[in-house]
């Protein structure tokens, strides 16, 4: 931004230019040399940035007052980032770890509950770290379904959520395995002690907020990306990564493999694992930019609820440009190639997938 205080510099079009300049510079992770430079993958890059900066301006500008947070949705059906789960209804909260909070509400039916508080973000220019986690299933939950949990950075009676000084940002995970029928826990939340009405935007706030909303879609943007190319480099094979080898705003819950298909016109990726007894397990088709595909209206992603299952118990997952006859068909949607990610959640032990490339008939 200019070197003129953020009063006097909204009173002109610099603070919108400024923007508007940072913002462009996303552009060249779309572009890189590396990057897919066909006319889908670069549409959908494109498209990408437009989303990412809507979710920007979400968290930054719309839902950034940690002394009067609210719930948003960080990654859903048409905003999404780093290999999103297509079973997760997705909620954010910026907070203050200098604040107590309290989140209330109703649990609902969803199978698996995560919440965690994190310190950092994408493109912020600091470490993003896990500073606290609570598993839906160490809740005490009244009778009538309703519960409450505090967050703050020393311990408490009943539920807590533990967060460091340096936490700015919770993050709810509610996995659906039957989509028509779970219910997620409808919550709230609220900075315990003080009213929960936010300030008025100042001119500090905008320019403070539209500074890092640019930063964070070229952020998230290069931090993805990154993630591709390194899965790219041992196609049609999934790796598992650790938690701490993440973006850093993972689940610690989550066994997490990653990969990178790219399969011909008569090829299929085949990929074969026995589940491990767990809460849920997910497998998913992304673009190369970690988005997965349209699950509202194409078949891109199974789960322990909805997968057919071989007679010894076994999976297998097959993805191809048509119907193979046989398997969890995923559909590729016009690509040829992208990333893909598979799940334990809760899991009792690892287990390795296995994965080959086939030619159909």
């Amino acid at each position: 931004m200019t070197e003129q205080s953020p009063a006097v510099n909204i009173m002109d079009d610099d603070v919108w230019n400024d923007f508007c300049d940072q913002l462009k510079n996303a552009g060249r992770v779309i572009l890189r040399e590396k990057s897919p430079d066909n006319e889908l993958d670069r549409a959908e890059g494109w498209r990408y940035l437009t989303r990412l900066t809507r979710l920007a301006f979400e968290q930054y500008l719309e839902h950034n007052d940690a002394c009067a947070p609210t719930l948003y949705r960080l990654s859903h059906e048409t905003a999404k980032i780093g290999c999103d789960n297509p079973d997760s209804y997705y909620q954010n909260a910026m907070i203050d770890g200098r604040y107590q909070y309290r989140i209330s509400g109703t649990r609902g039916t969803v199978q698996y509950l995560g919440l965690g508080t994190y310190s950092g973000c994408y493109g912020q220019g600091n470490v993003i770290e896990p500073t606290g986690y609570v598993d839906g299933r160490e809740l005490q939950v009244d009778e009538d379904g309703s519960l409450e949990i505090t967050l703050s950075t020393t311990p408490v009676e009943g539920n807590w959520l533990k967060m460091r000084e340096d936490s700015s940002l919770l993050v709810i995970r509610q996995f659906r395995q039957d989509w028509e029928n779970d219910e997620v826990a409808r919550l709230t939340i609220e900075r315990i002690g003080q009213p929960n009405v936010p300030e008025l935007l100042s001119a500090q706030r905008l320019v403070e907020g539209l500074n890092s909303a640019a930063r964070f879609v070229e952020g998230t943007a290069a931090v993805f990306a990154d993630w591709a190319e390194d899965f790219k480099a041992t196609p049609n094979a999934l790796r598992y990564k650790p938690i701490e080898e993440g973006s850093g705003l993972g689940d610690p819950n989550n066994l997490f493999w990653h990969g990178y298909w790219n399969i011909g016109p008569d090829q299929a990726l085949v990929i074969e694992a026995t589940p491990p007894q767990c809460e849920t397990w997910n497998f998913q088709l992304n673009n190369y930019w970690e988005e997965s595909l349209d699950y509202r209206y194409h078949n891109v992603t199974i789960n322990k609820h909805s997968a057919k299952y071989e007679a010894d118990g076994s999976v297998r997952i097959v993805i191809a440009h048509r119907d193979p006859g046989f398997g969890n068909w995923m559909e590729t949607v016009g690509h040829h190639q992208g990333t893909m990610g598979l799940r334990w959640t809760g899991a009792s032990h690892q287990v390795t997938p296995e994965a080959r490339v086939i030619t159909l008939d």
